[in-house]
């Protein structure tokens, strides 16, 4: 009988328990206390959840997702970075420039006229068809994502019946793709530690090109189509936000020289040398403010009615394009300024629509061509843009300086800073871009760059925009390794030799 009573008690026990836990009224009762003050601001509260939210978001990001880097700066090899995506069930390759002066990922599809379908590029271009992939469909009119205006027709000249929401692009250099949306899964890499983990896939919306021309259909350093980087909504950055797969941040870290390559991740790359400015308002794509540009201190701060840049004046950050383009009138000052600063035995040399250097003759005779480019890089000057914030960037004779070429039996080298076609309007492009991290952080609205060795792992942060950061994960460093020029400059040629050829008058 005690062993009855006993899991009677039992069983009235775990009852009890069970109908306490249901929120059914007991004997017993629960006391709640308040884990905020009965004052607080509601302001506050929108805060906390909002942090609450951002550190949910981060710890939901499961490694780094990470690209591949192939390319280079140098116009005379490709002039263009891309990267590899995989699309489509079953999966499929397609090569595409990587392109922060725009904001939708497309590429060339079956039946496209124009669309070039080889590539000097070491690359095998694959056009997309939608009809071989079980996970594809084409996105209507009706679609609410056919409403972003940036990129595609208009609303009003959009029939509601037609199947197809179409898209019109045309890029700065004139190109043009048009075509129609679909919907598919890309599929992603993520880096968690050292492994990759490849059975990633998210569905996104993309342009499907049906009809391409200018550059970007010319078989030299043609690719697959171009995944631009914006931030507006149809950009894979903000779709893939939006499904709190990736943080509203990217980072990019080109390599510069022949061998190309670098980093590419969604997340922010760690440098403790890192400066920022902040992104101008209400823009899609990556505008900075570019206060000031001065060669080698010629032109100081307290003088800025020679080298200022106007306030109205639109600045894009644009890896989509190879050289730097200024506004006319800072264009003049620049390469007066440079001209002034290198020796006269270096005179200027108009050429095929770029301001170059001749290098004497005697010179590259005697010595080699390795040993040129650190004098070179020693007799011009260095140029800094100043931003708002108080962000400067430091750009390099070897940064902006083309690769040598000959004209008549001389030496020459260019700059690789152009006059912009648009007045009022300055496009930062690779030449001032790569051998650095450059970070775009969507959340605080703002970019980042510190110089690196773009050849070197990174540590990622997954941030979000409150500043929630997760451990770091360092993610690959994709793209070949330094040339033989790079290594003979680094390792091989004895510091002393380089002063001895720097105080010897050789010209």
């Amino acid at each position: 009988m005690a062993i009855v009573n006993f899991a009677i008690t039992l069983l009235l026990l775990e009852v009890f328990l069970l109908l306490a836990l249901a929120g059914v009224e007991s004997a017993a009762t629960l006391s709640l206390e308040r884990r905020l003050p009965e004052n607080v601001e509601p302001s506050e509260l929108l805060r906390r959840d909002s942090s609450r939210h951002h550190r949910k978001l981060a710890e939901s990001y499961d490694g780094v997702i990470d690209f591949t880097v192939d390319g280079t700066s140098n116009p005379y090899i490709t002039g263009i970075y891309y990267t590899r995506i995989k699309l489509g069930s079953p999966p499929k390759e397609y090569y595409v420039q990587i392109d922060t002066g725009s904001d939708v990922l497309w590429v060339g599809c079956n039946s496209c006229h124009g669309c070039p379908t080889s590539t000097n590029l070491n690359i095998r271009l694959e056009m997309f068809d939608p009809t071989s992939s079980s996970t594809a469909s084409v996105v209507s009119c009706l679609n609410r994502r056919c409403d972003f205006k940036s990129p595609v027709i208009p609303e009003k000249t959009c029939p509601y019946q037609a199947k197809q929401c179409k898209y019109t692009l045309e890029y700065g250099d004139g190109s043009t793709t048009s075509g129609y949306y679909v919907e598919d899964v890309i599929h992603i890499d993520r880096v968690v530690g050292s492994s990759v983990i490849s059975n990633i896939t998210a569905p996104i919306v993309f342009g499907c090109s049906t009809s391409e021309s200018g550059r970007i259909s010319n078989r030299m350093g043609a690719v697959n189509g171009i995944f631009g980087f914006g931030q507006q909504g149809l950009s894979v950055v903000s779709q893939l936000f939006s499904q709190e797969i990736a943080p509203d941040s990217f980072s990019h870290c080109l390599k510069g020289g022949d061998s190309g390559g670098g980093i590419l991740v969604f997340g922010q790359i760690e440098e403790p040398n890192l400066v920022y400015t902040p992104l101008l308002p209400s823009r899609t794509l990556y505008f900075v403010n570019l206060l000031s540009i001065s060669v080698n201190g010629l032109y100081s701060p307290s003088n800025p009615s020679v080298h200022s840049i106007s306030s109205n004046e639109q600045s894009l950050i644009d890896s989509g394009t190879t050289l730097a383009y200024l506004e006319e009138k800072v264009y003049d000052h620049l390469v007066n300024a440079i001209t002034q600063a290198v020796s006269k035995s270096v005179p200027p040399l108009h050429h095929k629509g770029f301001q170059c250097y001749i290098i004497r003759p005697r010179l590259s005779a005697i010595f080699p061509s390795i040993i040129i480019q650190v004098v070179v890089s020693r007799l011009f000057p260095s140029v800094t843009l100043n931003f708002a914030g108080g962000a400067s960037m430091i750009v390099t004779p070897e940064d902006y300086l083309l690769q040598q070429i000959t004209v008549d039996g001389a030496l020459v080298r260019c700059l690789g800073f152009q006059k912009s076609k648009h007045q009022g309007f300055t496009i930062l492009g690779d030449i001032v871009l790569k051998d650095r991290v450059v970070i775009y952080d969507l959340g605080r609205q703002r970019i980042g760059w510190a110089d690196y060795d773009c050849s070197l792992p990174v540590n990622v942060s997954m941030n979000a925009s409150s500043g929630t950061t997760r451990d770091y994960v360092t993610a690959r460093s994709i793209g070949g390794t330094n040339s033989i020029r790079e290594d003979l400059i680094q390792r091989i040629i004895p510091i002393s030799i380089i002063f001895l050829l720097l105080h010897i008058s050789i010209f």
